[in-house]
């Protein structure tokens, strides 16, 4: 077999809810925790195993929820908590498991402690914050944040500045005092208690910061804090844990999800994302994706943690753009580049995120103008690149392809008005192709990109290869098809995929004794020639390959 210990969630797919966009119960324009469970039917229908909540807590929401003000209440938006505990219950009596999204670099300057911290330079929670002096008048340093300008906040009633490493309305959190990260394990074993399934951690890599250093990243302590919190919170109990890295390695991956290290069970990577910008330039400066670069950058990180870790799987969240519009097409060949893309990714070997809508191939919306976008980072950007002097095509352009908001947008339910997310006036523009591309159009076709999803989904519960078999690529210099092997002692898989719309031969290496059947394709009359199959637009198949004589 393998050495690695199986667990219950290499199994299982995860489901990730953004409440805000997800379904709205009673009509005000916002979903809630009441139209969660109104779909849990749905999400078992689906087969999904484990739902990944975003923050509900109570907020601000200047950054829509990852500003934090109380970890112990739910935003009344939202609902109560007593509709939080009917959710796990519902949830639980069909077999599908909650996780919390936990944000713990910083919270909100509406939370008590800051709102305590900022009283004096001598109140006991003063130090649950980072504070310097100023340098010669003014920042203590030219560490940015990433949500754009200075990371550091001045403060005139006590003359310091504050850490804010994303908006100012969202200080960070100081690892380093003990009294602080007691107060941490305190908050996140209520929520074990109340029956979580785990955790997914906020940009946890950032919590060993040293930034009298300017270390953002990865500073000296970050693994010291998160073996303290495995051993005084999750590590006591059978849960899940993934941490949103963006500055992960193939090395440091290893430190956080090694079994033996204590720490994580695995970690959000993200450099397969960052291949369509321009190296050296933000984000928003882009690029042609290479497949040949997505090929070695996926393929490294399947080879690096093939026994001391743990690989997620995931091309959409709630920060990053539709993957159909962004890497598929979605156009023309929005079902078959949906499917392809779901296939390339669900093949492999880690634990598989679907976001919401990405299993009805939901697409980027083409807003008219800024004033459309809702969240502070896009709306920082725009100010940004205005003043720095590109064209306002280009920002949108870039906006279109990239912003957040394209995770955002209500889902798409039906053909009804607002998508039948909601009777009310949705907090956030509906994209217009709801018409078409919606849950009720997609279970009502048999071919639509839901079912290719619930069949992948499905595979993994019921086939130990496609779950622990070893990764293989096969022809890494290949600029139009990515395929690889799946083995497993005598068995093998052999996923093929052509990533884009121009007609491709592909050749794979038979003997006499080798036998070939298709266990999902998302055309209909796939061949079975595997020695030279001829792959149209978008197509994606997966092979059970067998060797051996005949019986007969």
């Amino acid at each position: 077999m393998t050495k690695i210990q199986q667990q219950w969630w290499h199994k299982s797919v995860i489901y990730q809810i953004y409440p805000r966009s997800f379904n709205d119960s009673n009509n005000d324009g916002i979903g809630d925790i009441k139209g969660i469970i109104q779909k849990l039917d749905y999400l078992k229908e689906l087969g999904i195993e484990v739902i990944w909540l975003s923050p509900i807590y109570e907020s601000p929401n200047v950054d829509n929820g990852y500003d934090i003000s109380d970890y112990y209440s739910i935003l009344p938006e939202y609902g109560t908590m007593d509709d939080m505990n009917k959710l796990l219950l519902e949830s639980h009596q069909r077999e599908i498991k909650i996780i919390m999204d936990l944000v713990v670099n910083h919270t909100s300057d509406q939370h008590p402690w800051f709102i305590e911290a900022k009283k004096s330079k001598d109140n006991p929670y003063r130090n649950y914050y980072i504070w310097r002096d100023p340098m010669n008048g003014q920042e203590p340093n030219e560490l940015d944040s990433n949500f754009g300008g200075s990371a550091w906040e001045y403060d005139e009633s006590t003359n310091q500045y504050y850490l804010h490493l994303y908006s100012k309305q969202q200080p960070d959190l100081n690892w380093e005092n003990e009294t602080m990260r007691i107060s941490i394990w305190e908050m996140m074993n209520f929520w074990i208690d109340k029956g979580i399934s785990g955790f997914r951690m906020d940009v946890i890599d950032l919590i060993g910061k040293n930034p009298d250093k300017q270390i953002k990243e990865n500073g000296p302590k970050l693994h010291d804090y998160l073996q303290e919190m495995y051993i005084n919170t999750f590590g006591k109990h059978d849960l899940l844990t993934v941490g949103e890295t963006w500055g992960a390695t193939t090395e440091n991956a290893k430190l956080y999800s090694d079994p033996k290290r204590k720490e994580l069970n695995m970690v959000f990577q993200f450099e397969h994302m960052n291949l369509d910008k321009i190296p050296g330039k933000r984000r928003w400066d882009l690029k042609k994706l290479e497949l040949v670069e997505l090929k070695q950058v996926l393929s490294k990180w399947q080879y690096a943690l093939g026994q001391e870790g743990w690989n997620s799987l995931f091309w959409n969240n709630h920060d990053l753009p539709r993957i159909v519009s962004r890497w598929g097409n979605d156009g023309e060949y929005r079902v078959k580049s949906a499917k392809m893309l779901a296939t390339l990714l669900h093949g492999m070997k880690g634990t598989p995120y679907v976001y919401q809508g990405e299993e009805i191939g939901m697409t980027n919306a083409v807003f008219d103008s800024i004033d459309d976008y809702i969240d502070i980072e896009t709306r920082n950007v725009y100010k940004e690149r205005i003043k720095d002097g590109f064209s306002e095509e280009e920002i949108m352009k870039s906006l279109y392809m990239k912003a957040r908001d394209n995770a955002r947008t209500p889902m798409q339910w039906s053909d009804e008005p607002n998508a039948g997310f909601s009777k009310g006036k949705p907090w956030m523009k509906v994209n217009p192709n709801y018409t078409y591309i919606n849950v009720k159009n997609a279970l009502e076709d048999e071919d639509s990109v839901f079912y290719h999803y619930q069949k992948l989904i499905d595979m993994r519960k019921n086939n130990n290869l496609i779950v622990y078999g070893t990764y293989n690529l096969l022809e890494p210099d290949n600029e139009n098809i990515y395929a690889y092997e799946r083995i497993l002692e005598n068995e093998k898989l052999l996923i093929v995929c052509n990533f884009y719309e121009v007609e491709k031969k592909f050749y794979y290496p038979v003997t006499e004794y080798t036998k070939a059947r298709i266990l999902l394709s998302n055309y209909n009359n796939s061949g079975l020639d595997i020695s030279n199959i001829r792959l149209r637009p978008y197509e994606a198949i997966i092979y059970q390959i067998s060797e051996g004589k005949s019986d007969k």
